[in-house]
């Protein structure tokens, strides 16, 4: 076998997604296995507070006391997440033992394998709405990401599922401008339900994203409405469990998740030093958890709400500062001046900087969607713009952005394919051509 064919077949086996997810996995688990091996093993520190609310809530669901206790004592009848990773992780416990140290190999197996898996969505949404090359770059992009590799490894969370639900319903969204049958919208919807179970803030793109699709869908057929109402209809039918078994428990509606009025709370306060004051969070602090537990999750909620709120009216130049600084937060990963990075370790100082080059990179990606007037441009767009909001007014983490991840990995190998065409047409003198499973097809130069 020559060297060009060696090559060559090399190139394949790497531009295949598969090789993607099976390198993303061991990535993972690989660096997860390293860090536990450093300490006690296994790692006592870890077990006792492993999923820390999640985790809590799935103690009581495999203990058999319902749905409830989200903090370190027992206080009842919870609404604190959307159920489903609760569930998943009960149901683990309920087989390799509660809090138990197999469990937590188990769940970051999963978390690592839902983490890699996302790796081949990403892959498809590039290719079907760029092309191959950028469908490359971004699967890669998103196996290498330090935050991609760390989430799944340091945190007993659905930060990882969240991505990868959200993934789906992008090229779900896609797939579904093409589609007039009612399975598939129904499907659709019950999709959304699903991840709305998972991660509620994904709801906030809902609107856009199906809208876009109605959209689409109405400017050449008469049955957008039908279709649109199937959709809506089937996210109904699997968010009405959790709606009912809340109004039930609590007589009240309740959006999802009661826990609104402490996140707003703990970023709006005379205490928060730009953020959030993490430390006074009811896990952290004992007068807020006496509280919590003396009120009752509602009223402690509600309690926490109108605090916030008011001290929003009375500093609305505080509240605008702060609310600037985590916009800054959410798209670099720290909320500190430059200089402080000489005091951080090496590695620390590389993972921030890509964190900070990574939406950098997704940025022009979607810029330029618009200016070839690609299709997909809005809910690439909808999603970076929406979908922080939340964050901005309350707190903000990288770990919370995760779940758009995937869409900004696909602009950033977009934006990068784009490039690496533009620099070959630029040393050519030609136009640069990539090849895709319906042929080749021309990029137009970045200046046309």
């Amino acid at each position: 076998m020559s060297f060009r064919l060696i090559v060559k077949k090399l190139g394949h086996l790497l531009a295949h997604p598969g090789t993607m997810v099976v390198v993303a996995f061991l990535i993972r688990y690989g660096v997860f296995w390293y860090l536990r091996s450093k300490g006690p093993f296994p790692a006592n520190d870890i077990i006792p507070t492993m999923g820390y609310e999640t985790g809590r809530i799935a103690r009581s669901l495999a203990g058999g006391l319902g749905y409830s206790s989200p903090l370190v004592v027992e206080s009842g009848p919870t609404a604190w997440m959307t159920p489903l990773f609760p569930l998943i992780l009960a149901g683990v416990f309920k087989l390799f033992g509660i809090m138990s140290f197999k469990s937590f190999l188990i769940i970051t197996a999963m978390d690592c394998a839902f983490s890699a898996l996302t790796a081949w969505v990403i892959w498809a949404i590039a290719r079907r709405a760029f092309n191959s090359a950028s469908a490359v770059t971004a699967g890669w992009i998103w196996t290498l990401l330090p935050s991609a590799v760390f989430y799944p490894v340091a945190w007993v969370w659905d930060t990882s599922l969240s991505a990868l639900i959200f993934a789906l319903i992008m090229l779900a969204s896609m797939r579904l401008l093409e589609s007039e049958r009612v399975a598939a919208w129904a499907g659709y919807g019950a999709l959304w339900g699903i991840g709305a179970m998972i991660n509620a803030s994904i709801v906030s793109t809902l609107p856009f994203l199906l809208g876009w699709d109605a959209k689409a869908l109405r400017a050449r057929s008469g049955r957008w409405l039908k279709l649109t109402v199937v959709a809506l209809l089937l996210f109904a039918v699997v968010i009405a469990p959790w709606f009912i078994r809340n109004y039930a428990v609590f007589h009240r509606l309740i959006l999802f998740r009661s826990n609104f009025g402490l996140e707003l709370w703990l970023g709006n306060n005379n205490d928060n030093p730009g953020i959030w004051a993490w430390w006074l969070h009811p896990n952290d602090d004992d007068k807020e958890r006496r509280l919590y537990v003396g009120l009752g999750e509602i009223a402690y909620m509600n309690l926490k709400q109108k605090e916030a709120v008011a001290w929003i009216r009375q500093h609305p130049a505080g509240f605008v500062e702060q609310t600037f600084r985590r916009f800054v937060d959410n798209w670099t990963g720290f909320d500190e001046p430059a200089t402080s990075l000489a005091n951080r370790p090496f590695y620390v100082i590389v993972g921030m900087s890509l964190e900070v080059l990574f939406p950098l990179l997704a940025l022009p990606g979607v810029l330029l969607a618009y200016r070839r007037r690609s299709p997909y441009a809005f809910p690439f767009g909808s999603a970076i713009f929406f979908f922080p909001v939340v964050y901005y007014i309350t707190h903000t983490s990288l770990r919370y952005r995760h779940p758009i991840d995937p869409v900004l990995c696909v602009l950033a190998g977009f934006s990068a394919a784009s490039a690496c065409s533009w620099a070959a047409e630029r040393v050519s003198g030609k136009r640069a051509y990539v090849n895709d499973s319906a042929g080749s097809r021309e990029l137009a130069p970045a200046s046309k």
